[in-house]
């Protein structure tokens, strides 16, 4: 009897722990996923129930020219930052591996810094460095294209400027990563390989890359994650212009349940590009999983 009351303590216990977690999530997660699925089946408003249409609204998704072309600049927005960004992150962590003591620190702080500031700061420091009248990186544009170009109207700078105020922002997490990778590779590794004859070069793709590779596919699989939700960046730097060639999908998401008020609708784009996400992710992570095997 008494072995059987502990066990039930125990579970009390067990459940009691659990419970708290299993509540949050059901509340913040899962409740707003099944509400989510259930929208987009129904012509519902932004705030209403609206009536079951059924498929309707993937039917007229599927039709929607918008929908492809904010597919096409997801695609190439992730062209232009995951792998971009990662191979700069991984060169700036081995230059500063190399540095030590507060000149590390002071780096390393440097690369950071953009992290940990708003995106609102962030657009609007770079609105302000390449504003088409007065803007300080106008004359690096001017030498590359011949005159000054309004990049955020122009259709062909628009996607590649968003891209690198992206990468900018972001990659201080990315060396942070990788300098922790770094870290953790045995020195001793590197001093056989050099007692071996191994030039920096060898040590690299040998030693570094392959110990290395886990953390490179982490920040690979984030880095997609992250880029196909695009949003903030396009939003107060283009507005999805100009001529929608900065138009994405979360901006569409955005503007069918907040300015168009179609609630139902817009919970279809969303379930769309959630399973994308996850569909992407995770065939990505597997077939890095496969060729690090290799």
């Amino acid at each position: 009897m008494a072995m059987i009351r502990n066990q039930r303590r125990h579970r009390l216990v067990a459940y009691s722990l659990i419970l708290p977690f299993v509540a949050i999530f059901a509340l913040v997660f899962a409740y707003p996923i099944v509400e989510v699925i259930r929208l987009s089946f129904t012509n519902a408003t932004l705030i209403g129930g609206g009536e079951w249409v059924g498929l309707q609204n993937y039917r007229e998704l599927l039709a929607d020219r918008l929908f492809y072309t904010s597919l096409k600049n997801n695609g190439y927005f992730v062209l232009l930052t995951v792998i971009p960004t990662t191979a700069i992150a991984l060169g700036i962590a081995l230059m500063v591996q190399r540095l030590s003591g507060r000149l590390q620190a002071l780096a390393l702080a440097l690369f950071f810094l953009p992290y940990i500031l708003p995106v609102s700061v962030v657009t609007q420091i770079w609105a302000w460095m390449l504003d088409f009248q007065f803007g300080i990186l106008q004359p690096v544009l001017e030498l590359i294209a011949g005159k000054p170009v309004p990049v955020f109207k122009n259709p062909h700078w628009v996607m590649p400027m968003v891209a690198l105020v992206t990468i900018w922002w972001t990659n201080g997490f990315n060396v942070l990563l990788f300098l922790a990778g770094l870290r953790n590779i045995p020195q001793d590794l590197y001093e056989a390989s050099a007692l071996d004859g191994a030039n920096r070069r060898q040590q690299f793709t040998r030693v570094t890359w392959p110990l290395l590779w886990p953390v490179v596919a982490l920040v690979l699989t984030l880095q997609l994650i992250l880029q196909l939700k695009l949003f903030d960046q396009v939003y107060l730097l283009s507005e999805g212009g100009p001529f929608n060639s900065s138009y994405v999908l979360l901006l569409m998401v955005y503007r069918e349940a907040f300015q168009q008020n179609h609630g139902g609708y817009a919970a279809a784009i969303s379930l769309v590009v959630f399973l994308l996400i996850v569909t992407v992710s995770v065939l990505q992570y597997q077939l890095l999983r496969i060729r690090g095997r290799k």
